[in-house]
C-alpha cells in the first residue's frame, strides 16, 4: 500500500483529512471574508473540480470587469456610487435567476457587513432557499502578505486591514446565524497549510433543480 503524505512526514493525519466532505445545500451560498482572504482561489478550485459550474459564481470583481473593464474604483466619488450600484444590481439579478430555477449560486463578495449580507439574505428569503455562509478567517498577517503578493493596485493595505476589522466586529458564526444563515462554515487556507483545491475537497454542493423541471 503506498504510503500517503502525513506517514511519509511522520505525521498523523488531520482531523479534517479524516472527516467527510460538508454537504451544502442548494440555495444560496454566501462568502464573507475580507479582500486577499482566498475567495477567489477557492471557487475557481471548485471549478476546476467540477464541484460547481463556472456559471453558478456570482462575483462583484468580475462583474465590475464585465461591466467597466476594469477593477479600479472611478476617481470621482457620484460615478463610483453609480458603478456599484449598477454591479450589484446586475449581481441581485443574476443570482434571482439562479434561484428562482431553484439551482445554486455562489455570491462572491466580501460580504463583511450586515448591510451587505442582509442584501443577499433578503434575495434568498424570495425564493425560500437557504442561505448557507462560508467564511474566510481574517487573519491580518496573512492577508496583508497575499495582498502584497498580489499586487493589487485597487486597495490599499489599509483597506485591508479595515476589512479584516469589520469582518472580526460583524461576522461572527452566531451573528451569522441570527441573521438568518442555516449554516456557518469556515473554509481553511494558508493559516492551517491548506490549499485552494484542499479547501475546495472538504465541501461538496448540490447544484439543486435541472434546468427544464
Amino acid at each position: 500500500m503506498p504510503e500517503n503524505s502525513a506517514d511519509r512526514a511522520g505525521a498523523s493525519p488531520s482531523p479534517h483529512d479524516l472527516a467527510p466532505p460538508t454537504p451544502i445545500p442548494a440555495g444560496l451560498v454566501v462568502l464573507v471574508g475580507p479582500p486577499a482572504s482566498g475567495k477567489t482561489s477557492f471557487v475557481r478550485a471548485l471549478v476546476e473540480r467540477w464541484q460547481i459550474e463556472a456559471e453558478a459564481v456570482v462575483s462583484s470583481d468580475e462583474m465590475r470587469l464585465e461591466l467597466f473593464g476594469a477593477v479600479s474604483e472611478p476617481a470621482d466619488s457620484d460615478a463610483a456610487d453609480a458603478a456599484d450600484a449598477r454591479i450589484f444590481e446586475e449581481r441581485d439579478r443574476r443570482i434571482a435567476a439562479r434561484l428562482a430555477a431553484g439551482r445554486s449560486v455562489i455570491a462572491e463578495s466580501t460580504n463583511v457587513t450586515p448591510q451587505a449580507r442582509e442584501r443577499l439574505i433578503a434575495l434568498a428569503r424570495r425564493f425560500g432557499a437557504p442561505v448557507t455562509v462560508l467564511r474566510f478567517a481574517p487573519d491580518v498577517a496573512g492577508l496583508l502578505q497575499q495582498y502584497a503578493e498580489r499586487g493589487r493596485t485597487d486597495l490599499s493595505a489599509t483597506d485591508v486591514r479595515a476589512y479584516a476589522a469589520v469582518m472580526s466586529r460583524d461576522a461572527g458564526a452566531d451573528r451569522l446565524r441570527a441573521e438568518g444563515a442555516a449554516a456557518v462554515h469556515d473554509v481553511p487556507g494558508r493559516r492551517e497549510a491548506v490549499t485552494p483545491a484542499g479547501a475546495a475537497a472538504r465541501f461538496t454542493f448540490a447544484p439543486g433543480r435541472p434546468p427544464g423541471r
